[in-house]
């Protein structure tokens, strides 16, 4: 019995040591299984990719403020959102960096809010549209659905000017049937307290405005995309 002690203590420990190795092996397997689940359910976010000017990306206030950072709050998850703005971005500019963002985050969806520099610097409203044209159809044909974000310029530009440059979104959105904010700053612009004192860009109380603004267009595109919005549509 005495002899028999060492070999016995032995085979407890070798199954002690099997059960660890199997417990560790099922841990493993476990972390494996919730990895790939999480990575799944990332994969079947839609990605929303906003491309715009100083207009989205908070200028003058705290970032988390602004409409863009909003909007993922509201999203909650449901939606990936990817801001790509860049403060004082014409439409030039967008539409070179598109193609590299579109085989980076391969997006569902493309907002474009875009031309309001184009518009302060006088730029022919011709190419605003073909920067525009040439957005839309980059997106489009990497299937993403594209949002477009129309701005206006002040009437010191002149009413010929002003009217060219705001028909280019009306009419974009008509040639490529995209949804469109006809005014992405309605509400705002001529509000008491909702700009800042250089009279362009939006308060921090502007930015739920903004947003509540982009939503009515957007919503669609997210439920399109696999988005469940029950909860989010209502607030």
């Amino acid at each position: 019995m005495v002899k028999d002690f060492p070999s016995r203590l032995v085979r407890e420990r070798r199954t002690h040591h099997a059960r660890w190795r199997s417990a560790i092996g099922m841990a493993g397997m476990l972390v494996v299984l919730w990895l790939a689940t999480a990575a799944a359910l990332a994969a079947e976010r839609p990605v929303v990719l906003v491309m715009g000017d100083s207009l989205s990306t908070a200028y003058g206030i705290e970032r988390e403020t602004g409409w863009v950072s909003l909007l993922e709050t509201r999203l909650d998850g449901r939606a990936r959102v990817v801001n790509a703005s860049i403060s004082g971005e014409t439409s030039s500019g967008g539409a070179s960096r598109l193609p590299e963002l579109i085989g980076q985050h391969q997006p569902d969806i493309v907002l474009l809010e875009l031309g309001g520099n184009d518009g302060l610097r006088g730029l022919p409203p011709s190419q605003l549209e073909a920067n525009l044209a040439g957005m839309i159809e980059a997106s489009q044909d990497a299937g993403a659905e594209v949002l477009l974000l129309g701005i206006d310029i002040p009437p010191n530009y002149g009413p010929a000017y002003r009217r060219a440059f705001t028909d280019v979104f009306a009419r974009l959105a008509d040639n490529y049937d995209t949804p469109l904010v006809p005014f992405l700053l309605e509400g705002v612009a001529l509000e008491e307290g909702m700009m800042q004192d250089d009279g362009i860009h939006p308060t921090r109380e502007a930015q739920p405005i903004i947003l509540d603004n982009v939503w009515p267009a957007l919503a669609p595109l997210l439920e399109g995309n696999g988005a469940e919005l029950a909860e989010a549509a209502r607030e």
